[in-house]
């Protein structure tokens, strides 16, 4: 019965796109309106300011013409602006008045309209400024006579304007953390479950191996053919070895030194001897050997399973070449390359995921084991280095050597 728990995977990818797609869009829709709060203030306040204008003008007008206007209504207009910076300047760039800014000296409270030279060069670097920006309101007292009004936003307009990028971060911060969070939940069950699976299957191989081991003895004590115990008693170690090697993928392996020439020769042994006469195994070392650390038994696994992989993807015909080369760096690295039909690009990372498989039977772990093995026990990496559609495959593992 084929196992398609890849399907799993990809629904679960699936509902991982959906988050991220669907917090992009309340983050998009958040500052959307945010944006028009800001948009909506900023009308607000160039409106506040035509009235300005408007109320500068009359008593522009009313100073020159004695006209009977309410003129303690204008200067009520004018002074009620506490918030807003304006500059209010003629036709030759002169100020003529200025409100709400932050002047470098103390305005003389007797004095206020008698500015600084200090203060000038202060409000007229600002006027240089406020030249370029939309924040401009002309003002026509008469036919000869236009004045001009600059305005900067706000305090409270500014710090709006703020708010949409200072929410978009604290959105994405929190997306990212939700993110990592459930796949770091995910992970830890993932991990749950191998553990508990190994240790499970180990306990469960443990009684009928050691009863299989006790029938050998008996069965050679009877006189069976000796050609035939000893092949039994391959089985048997054969099983004892799967045995071991799921109780370590339960828990931390014991690591020991070892060289890599002989820890690849070994892991390739078992399989040299079972593959087909069709698939032709060749192994490439280097002359100068280095030390790992390694934990032979689930190193020569890893082995196993990428040359069992490399025979599947052939179809039992083909070549398989394992090398071995030794970086600049801090690495050692082992790649094996089959002629088999080849992985597309976008399943360079899937082919890890528990259920992955191609086969119509088989529960697509192999390569699941391989990457635990050499990444988490190993502190190593595997991937495919790369693939063709009909031409093969080459997986690429890097492991840390020591000097």
């Amino acid at each position: 019965m084929a196992i398609n728990i890849h399907k799993i995977y990809d629904r679960r990818r699936i509902w991982k796109i959906a988050f991220v797609v669907i917090s992009m869009l309340l983050v998009g829709a958040f500052i959307l309106i945010s944006n028009n709060l800001v948009k909506d203030l900023a009308v607000q306040e160039r409106e506040r300011m035509q009235i300005w204008a408007n109320a500068t003008k009359e008593l522009t007008t009313v100073s020159s013409s004695g006209m009977n206007t309410d003129v303690d209504f204008l200067f009520g207009i004018i002074e009620s602006n506490h918030s807003i910076p304006v500059l209010l300047v003629d036709d030759h760039g002169n100020i003529l008045l200025h409100r709400n800014f932050v002047l470098p000296e103390p305005i003389d409270s007797l004095s206020p309209y008698d500015i600084s030279p200090a203060n000038k060069a202060f409000l007229e670097k600002k006027l240089s400024h406020m030249r370029g920006s939309t924040n401009h309101i002309p003002i026509n007292i008469d036919d000869n006579t236009v004045q001009h009004l600059y305005y900067e936003d706000s305090t409270m307009l500014r710090r709006l304007s703020y708010f949409p990028y200072i929410q978009l971060a604290v959105l994405l911060v929190f997306v990212a953390i939700v993110y990592f969070a459930l796949i770091s939940i995910k992970k830890a069950e993932q991990n749950k479950v191998w553990v508990g699976l190994s240790k499970e299957t180990a306990h469960q191989l443990g009684t009928p191996i050691s009863s299989l081991m006790a029938w050998t003895q008996m069965l050679d004590a009877l006189g069976v053919d000796k050609d035939v115990v000893n092949d039994m008693d391959k089985d048997v170690h054969r099983l004892s070895v799967i045995a071991d090697r799921f109780s370590k993928i339960g828990s931390k392996p014991d690591m020991e030194l070892a060289y890599i020439n002989q820890a690849v020769t070994d892991g390739l042994e078992y399989m040299r001897s079972r593959i087909s006469q069709r698939v032709k195994l060749t192994l490439h070392l280097p002359d100068d050997e280095c030390g790992v650390m390694l934990c032979q038994s689930l190193f020569a696994w890893v082995m196993e399973n990428l040359t069992k992989n490399a025979v599947d993807a052939m179809q039992g015909e083909g070549s398989i070449d394992v090398a071995v080369h030794n970086d600049a760096g801090r690495m050692v690295l082992i790649d094996v390359r089959d002629t088999g039909k080849g992985i597309s690009h976008k399943n360079f990372k899937t082919v890890f995921n528990p259920g992955y498989t191609t086969k119509k039977r088989g529960w697509g772990l192999g390569l699941t084991l391989v990457k635990r093995i050499i990444e988490e026990y190993h502190g190593g990496k595997i991937y495919v280095k790369e693939s063709e559609i009909g031409k093969g495959t080459t997986f690429r593992i890097e492991l840390p050597r020591l000097h």
